[in-house]
């Protein structure tokens, strides 16, 4: 599965971006999908993740109730909507799969996308 991610940008502190990332092959309905995020100088984290067929959704603590994660099963396409952002949120943003559940971690996803570079200013 090759996964394009895109939608970053530069954005004032407050204000809101979304995220897509378009999978090549169809997801299959046992799948996760997840977006993760890597700031400079720091460990890539866990964002937020989604049971591609149910679609439960998991979030991170530092975004619960800002962003939202979501998918078009049709479009094969994921989303990230992004609202209140923070000059903390500020990160190289990475769409990904995994075979099985909603993984919070790295090595529970098997392909990833290019990532993303979303910028929040103060």
């Amino acid at each position: 599965v090759q996964l394009q991610a895109s939608g970053g940008g530069l954005v004032q502190a407050g204000t809101s971006l979304s995220l897509s990332c378009s999978a090549s092959d169809r997801i299959y309905s046992s799948a996760a999908m997840g977006w993760f995020r890597q700031a400079p100088g720091k460990e890539r984290e866990f964002v937020a993740g989604i049971a591609w067929g149910t679609g439960r959704t998991k979030h991170a603590d530092s975004v619960q109730g800002r962003f939202i994660i979501s998918r078009s099963t049709a479009k094969n396409t994921l989303y990230l909507q992004m609202n209140s952002l923070k000059p903390e949120d500020t990160a190289v943003y990475y769409c990904a799969h995994s075979k099985t559940v909603i993984g919070t971690i790295v090595r529970e996803y098997d392909y990833w996308g290019q990532g993303t570079l979303v910028t929040v200013s103060s």
